[in-house]
């Protein structure tokens, strides 16, 4: 009887142990405070720190998978899960990200049938797989791809981020990119972090508290730069156009990355009080700082603060952004809103484009039936700065009038196939090397007119023919 009892007793403190176990990790992911997942409360538990292929073994076919981007992708953890599905024989496994960096390896043609990109903007790193039919693209305005997952559209198994160590507090930063990886982790599975001191410390809506990861790894890799090219005669043109007429004292920019930008910033050395609130800045915005043209000084909402959601540039961009509270990056459902954006004094958006046709439509996702990139943030910004509630925005949209080949990029008509990213009622100010052509208000005849102006010389001729077989009256500014 004893033995018996004895096995009955051990049986019976297994059970409780398996039972309080169970109860600690419930009472952990569960109680009054945690039952939201909210991203930043500790939760009672640690991280196990793992090598990059055991942190990936949780991938499985059939899964969806969430990247973070720009200088944040997680290239470890991405090269680490390339290798997991081709050793393991996965398939059908889905890698949902914006813009990233890095080789895209789960994207070469050897990984196809295991992993498949579905970008909501697309970088050259998967515009082949997406060209050859092994990858999607996703046309979706940057500021509603947090909608994805918060609709259960898109559902992660698994999401892939790179952050800051923790702090004393247990807090690591989503660093260089916030834009859609909070929505993105709030409806995930697992979380595994990617953990680098080399990843810049930023405020806003970066914060996350590592006891959400469920496996972590350490690195000390560089992040992935973009430094300041040599701008073009050309691009200087524009960018000395732009800043000369187009913006004042005062004014809130937002544009992207490029020679376009960077040619912007470089021309603005003698303004004052300008204000950034943009889905994204460069290495351009450093000197302007230092120079004190940048204040944030005349805004309303975030005053004496630069605004972004994502960056990439130099590493002299990223020593400035670290442990800076002069920046902060919020998600891109709010920096991009249109609502918030219409709120910024002189608010100025500066974009970019591929071809503009003669009624003033604008591709700039794609080449003829090629696509190349996304709609990212230009309609969100195009259209909050005419929505300007002081009535003083500034939209651009900004090219050079010509293609390395010498082709116009303003065109009677947009290729076969091209896609309208900003349509032609968005559409206020066109700039190019010859010119500034202002659009808002004009009728079609007046439209053309403009955009020929600011033509290359020797393609207007053939533009004003176009026009005519067109319209059947010659374009006139009257």
């Amino acid at each position: 009887m004893s033995k018996q009892l004895a096995r009955h007793v051990g049986q019976l403190s297994k059970l409780l142990s398996n039972a309080t176990a169970a109860a600690t990790n419930a009472s952990a992911h569960n109680h009054y405070f945690t039952y939201v997942n909210e991203l930043s409360h500790p939760i009672a538990r640690d991280p196990p720190i793992v090598s990059p292929d055991e942190a990936v073994a949780c991938i499985k076919s059939g899964d969806t998978v969430f990247a973070q981007g720009a200088a944040a992708t997680p290239v470890a953890l991405l090269n680490a899960m390339a290798k997991h599905g081709k050793s393991n024989n996965l398939n059908n496994v889905t890698v949902c990200h914006m813009h990233t960096e890095g080789p895209g390896e789960y994207a070469k043609p050897e990984y196809k049938d295991i992993f498949r990109s579905n970008s909501f903007f697309m970088g050259a790193n998967v515009r082949k797989a997406v060209a050859e039919g092994r990858g999607d693209n996703v046309p979706i305005f940057l500021h509603e791809i947090p909608q994805l997952f918060y609709k259960k559209i898109v559902k992660p198994d698994v999401s892939f981020i790179h952050v800051s160590p923790p702090d004393r507090h247990g807090y690591c930063s989503l660093g260089t990119s916030v834009d859609c990886v909070r929505a993105a982790l709030l409806n995930s599975k697992l979380i595994v972090a990617q953990i680098n001191p080399k990843m810049p410390r930023t405020f806003g809506d970066a914060i996350i508290h590592k006891s959400h990861f469920d496996f972590a790894i350490e690195t000390t890799d560089d992040l992935p730069q973009h430094g300041t090219g040599e701008i073009s005669a050309v691009e200087q043109k524009i960018g000395k156009l732009i800043a000369e007429n187009l913006v004042k004292d005062g004014a809130t920019l937002q544009m992207g990355i490029g020679s376009i930008p960077d040619a912007v910033l470089a021309a603005l050395h003698n303004h004052k009080d300008l204000g950034i609130h943009s889905e994204m800045f460069a290495n351009g915005v450093v000197e302007l700082v230092r120079k004190g043209c940048v204040t944030n000084s005349k805004k309303k909402m975030h005053q004496g603060r630069i605004v972004g959601s994502f960056l990439i540039g130099d590493q002299a961009l990223y020593d400035f952004v670290n442990d800076n509270p002069f920046i902060e990056m919020y998600a891109i459902d709010y920096v991009n809103n249109t609502s918030i954006v219409k709120q910024q004094p002189r608010m100025t958006a500066i974009n970019s484009c591929i071809e503009v046709d003669l009624t003033g439509q604008v591709c700039s996702d794609s080449i003829g039936t090629r696509f190349y990139s996304g709609f990212g943030g230009q309609v969100d910004f195009i259209r909050g700065a005419a929505e300007g509630l002081d009535g003083l925005g500034v939209p651009i949209i900004a090219m050079p009038s010509t293609t390395n080949k010498g082709e116009s990029k303003i065109v009677p008509t947009l290729k076969l196939g091209a896609g309208v990213v900003t349509s032609r009622a968005h559409v206020h100010y066109v700039v190019t090397e010859h010119g500034i052509a202002s659009l808002f208000g004009k009728n079609v005849r007046q439209r053309m007119y403009e955009l020929i102006q600011i033509a290359d010389p020797k393609h207007r001729e053939t533009l004003e023919k176009d026009c005519f077989e067109r319209i059947k009256v010659m374009p006139s500014p009257n």
